[in-house]
Formats: structure tokens, C-alpha cells, sequence
């Protein structure tokens, strides 16, 4: 009878598809991991695994087993949590997967009400790409995540939280900076700096630049909201940056100019979400109700 602990290994070589990075995501050493899949496929009866130089693909039917063997993982991890939650519904370590584009601007305030209200409840935050934590969540790797709309996956909850301005800004020296009112058809021809195309503000950027006839510059794609707003600075180009980090003590319009063109609507809607059936889907919402409360807060606050 296969246990966990070898069908985890076996999801393990499905996602990472090389014994060495498989064996460091589940902490035993390369050749624990490789024993055991052999015992797994003596004892099933069947090649699970394809060993090559270059790494390791599963068979057909590895993949198939590998599916079926992910969804009694998670369902093992949420019978553990409803355990838990039955015994004190925020007490543990819930981990939380947030947009770089938007945690280090809103959680801190989150966290620390947490901890005041909740001592034993610990929040393990990770930054990533919206799309690729969807996929974790759906796996079981995260408990909880927060991004912008849309939020594509089975099998998940999905809470509308609240909405967030985006806001065009430019350099001080910019044409358009020099006016005491732009309108929307100023903007045309106005160049654009973006982040890379994995970003939803990268694609909510092209959005606006298609409304408004501006032009989205693909040779110079921000890292992170600081090197955006520090580009936009130099003259490089026009940014578009959400309102919760303008808001914040290390964004703001220090040497930048906040253009407000008529007609001007970029905004977008920021959710949490979580696995649908989830034993602590309640902690969840709670933590989403916070989230919620706190950027409204931060931003009725700085209007």
C-alpha cells in the first residue's frame, strides 16, 4: 500500500521533474527519494517514473497517479486543518501568497492587528506572480492568497475585497506635467513604463494605454513599483502605479507629478481567495475581512 510520504516524493518529481530539486522541495536526500519511488513502483507494479541524464519525466501513467495522489495530499493537509480549527480557529501558520505589486503596501498593518488580536496565528508571506500562486493554491502549497481580479481556478473561493485607484503619473519636467489640466486626449501618443508582461499590472497598463491611445514601451519593463516610479522620474515615460503604494512611506510623489486627466478611470479590484470546503475557510474570511478594512483605511486616509 503506497504511504503519503512516497506519493508526496512522486508529486514532487512532477513538478520539479529532476531528482535533485525534488528531493530539496521535500527535505530528504536524492537517494531517500529515489529508493522509495522504486519501492512505490515495485510495489505497484508499474514504471512511474522515466530516469534520464537531463532529469526525470513521468510515464502516462505516473502522471495520472501524480494527479490523484496531489488531491488526497491536500485533502490530508485540510483534515489536519480542521483539526486544528476545532480546536482554536486561529492558532498556526496560514500561508498567505500576495502580488509584489501590493503586500509590502497593504499587510504590514494587517499583520501587526493580527498579532495583537491573535497571538498564536502566524501569516508565512509569499510574494509571487498572481497567476503562478493561483496554481499553488490549487495544489495545496498556499492556504491563502491576495491579488487582483480576475482569480482563475477550480475548486476556489474567491472574495471581492475592495477596489484601488491606479494612478497615472509622469516627471515633474514631462510635457503633460506642465498643465494645469490634461484631458484625454493629451494622453495620446504619451509613452507608458510597465512591468513585465507576468504582472496583472502589466496587462491592466495595456488596457488603459488601448483606451486611451497611449504607447506601452516594451524595452524598458520595470522590476518592482520603485523602478517604475524611478524611471517615470527621469522623463523615461509615464507609470501607472496602484494607489495603496502612492499611499505608502516608501512610495508617495516624491519627484513625480500626479497627472488626474479627465475622464481618467484606471482602478482594479483586488480579492482573496482560498481552496472551496476549506477547514479554516472561516479564519480565511476573517483575515480577508481585515485585509479589507485596513486598505480602506490607508486610502480614505490619503485622498
Amino acid at each position: 500500500m503506497p504511504t503519503f510520504r512516497q506519493l508526496e516524493y512522486l508529486v514532487a518529481i512532477a513538478d520539479a521533474q529532476n531528482f535533485r530539486r525534488a528531493a530539496a522541495a521535500v527535505h530528504v536526500s536524492q537517494p531517500t527519494l529515489s529508493q522509495q519511488l522504486r519501492v512505490l513502483e515495485t510495489e505497484l507494479g508499474i514504471t512511474l517514473v522515466e530516469r534520464q541524464l537531463a532529469g526525470a519525466q513521468l510515464t502516462p501513467i505516473g502522471r495520472d497517479i501524480a494527479d490523484r495522489a496531489r488531491k488526497l495530499l491536500v485533502e490530508r493537509q485540510d483534515i489536519c486543518d480542521l483539526a486544528s480549527s476545532s480546536r482554536d480557529s486561529a492558532v498556526g501558520t496560514i500561508r498567505f501568497g500576495v502580488t509584489p505589486t501590493l503586500g509590502p503596501y497593504l499587510l504590514p498593518g494587517v499583520i501587526a492587528d493580527l498579532t495583537r488580536d491573535h497571538p498564536g496565528l502566524r501569516l508565512y508571506i509569499r510574494e509571487g506572480i498572481p497567476d503562478e500562486q493561483t496554481l499553488e493554491l490549487a495544489r495545496g502549497k498556499l492556504d491563502m492568497i491576495l491579488g487582483p481580479l480576475p482569480i482563475h481556478g477550480d475548486a476556489l473561493s474567491i472574495e471581492p475585497l475592495f477596489r484601488e485607484d491606479l494612478v497615472l503619473v509622469a516627471s515633474p519636467l514631462h510635457r503633460l506635467a506642465q498643465r494645469s489640466q490634461v484631458t484625454a486626449e493629451d494622453l495620446r501618443g504619451a509613452e507608458v513604463l510597465s512591468l513585465d508582461p507576468r504582472h496583472h499590472l502589466h496587462r491592466q497598463g495595456t488596457i488603459l494605454c488601448e483606451r486611451y491611445g497611449m504607447v506601452l514601451l516594451r524595452d524598458y519593463e520595470g522590476t518592482s513599483l520603485d523602478s517604475l516610479r524611478q524611471m517615470a522620474a527621469t522623463g523615461l515615460g509615464l507609470a501607472i502605479l496602484p494607489k495603496l503604494y502612492m499611499c505608502s512611506e516608501v512610495g508617495g510623489d516624491a519627484g513625480i507629478r500626479i497627472l488626474r486627466p479627465d475622464g481618467w478611470n484606471g482602478h482594479r479590484m483586488i480579492a482573496a481567495s482560498w481552496r472551496e470546503n476549506a477547514a479554516n475557510g472561516a479564519l480565511y474570511a476573517m483575515i480577508a475581512a481585515r485585509v479589507s478594512d485596513s486598505a480602506t483605511r490607508i486610502m480614505d486616509a490619503c485622498r
